[in-house]
C-alpha cells in the first residue's frame, strides 16, 4: 500500500473536466463519456464510454490519451489507469494506454500517421465557433454592422463565458490574446477582409451550429444505449476505498 494516493475526489473531476471531444469540442465529464471513478491506495482508475462500438478509434483514442495525461498532472495521485468501455477497438486502445505506447504505437500498420494534425484541424474549428459566438452576441447587444466586425478587438468583447472560451482557443493555435488584437481573424491570426466578413461569418456559423447539433445527437445516442444498464447521466460514479484520504 502506498500513501501517495491521497487527492481529492474534486482535483480528480476537475482534471477530467479540461478533456474535450476534439469534434465537438465539450469537456467529456459534461458529455457522459466519463463512466466511473475509483479511488484506492494505490491511485485512480477512471472507465470512459462512448456513444457507440463504432466511434473513431482516432478520437476514442485520443480523449483516453488525454485524460490519462490530465489525470498524471494531479499531485499526489498514485497509480493512473484510463479504460475504455464498449468500444470495438477498447482492448487494443486500453493496451496501448497502460504501456504509454502512443497512438502510433497502439494502431500500429492501422495508424497512418500521428493524431497532432487531426487535433489541429478540431482546435481551429474550435476556435471558429468560439469566435462566430462572441461575434454574433455583440451584435445583438450593439448597434454594430456586418461590415464593421472586422474592426472589432478583444478589448471590446465583455467578460464572460463566451469570450473566456475563445481566449482559450485562440491560445490553443497560438493566436494573440492581446486586448488590442482583432477578433474576427483566420487560422493563422490574420485579419478577415472588410469583404469577405459575411461569407467568413456564415462559414463559422455553419461550423458552430454542426458540433452543437452533433453533440445533441451523441447524448442522445449515449443515454439509449445506457438506458437499461447504466443511465447517460453527466456525473460519473465515485467509489472511494481508500484507507488514506486526503488532508482536509
Amino acid at each position: 500500500m502506498t500513501t501517495l494516493a491521497v487527492c481529492a475526489e474534486e482535483d480528480i473531476l476537475a482534471a477530467l473536466a479540461t478533456v474535450t471531444d476534439p469534434e465537438l469540442d465539450e469537456p467529456i465529464t459534461e458529455l457522459g463519456f466519463v463512466r466511473s471513478v475509483m479511488l484506492d491506495d494505490d491511485g485512480v482508475t477512471v472507465h470512459l464510454r462512448l456513444p457507440t462500438a463504432f466511434c473513431s478509434p482516432n478520437f476514442a483514442y485520443l480523449m483516453a490519451a488525454d485524460a490519462q495525461d490530465a489525470l498524471r498532472l494531479v499531485e499526489h495521485i498514485g497509480r493512473v489507469r484510463v479504460l475504455l468501455d464498449d468500444h470495438h477497438d477498447s482492448d487494443k486502445i486500453n493496451a496501448g494506454l497502460a504501456a504509454d505506447a502512443g497512438y502510433l504505437g497502439t494502431f500500429g500498420s492501422e495508424a497512418e500517421e500521428s493524431l497532432s494534425e487531426l487535433r489541429r484541424i478540431f482546435l481551429r474549428k474550435a476556435h471558429a465557433a468560439a469566435m462566430e459566438r462572441c461575434v454574433e452576441a455583440h451584435l445583438k447587444r450593439t448597434e454594430l454592422g456586418v461590415n464593421e466586425i472586422y474592426k472589432l478587438t478583444l478589448s471590446d468583447l465583455p467578460p464572460g463565458k463566451d469570450k473566456a472560451a475563445l481566449l482559450r482557443r485562440r491560445i490553443s493555435i497560438g493566436l494573440s490574446i492581446c486586448p488590442a488584437s482583432r477578433v474576427f481573424v483566420d487560422d493563422e491570426g490574420r485579419v478577415i477582409a472588410r469583404e469577405a466578413v459575411p461569407m467568413r461569418l456564415r462559414f463559422a456559423k455553419s461550423v458552430r451550429i454542426s458540433m452543437e447539433g452533433n453533440a445533441h445527437f451523441c447524448r442522445g445516442l449515449l443515454a439509449t444505449r445506457y438506458a437499461d444498464s447504466d443511465p447517460a447521466g453527466a456525473t460519473p460514479r465515485i467509489t472511494d476505498i481508500r484507507t488514506t484520504r486526503s488532508p482536509q
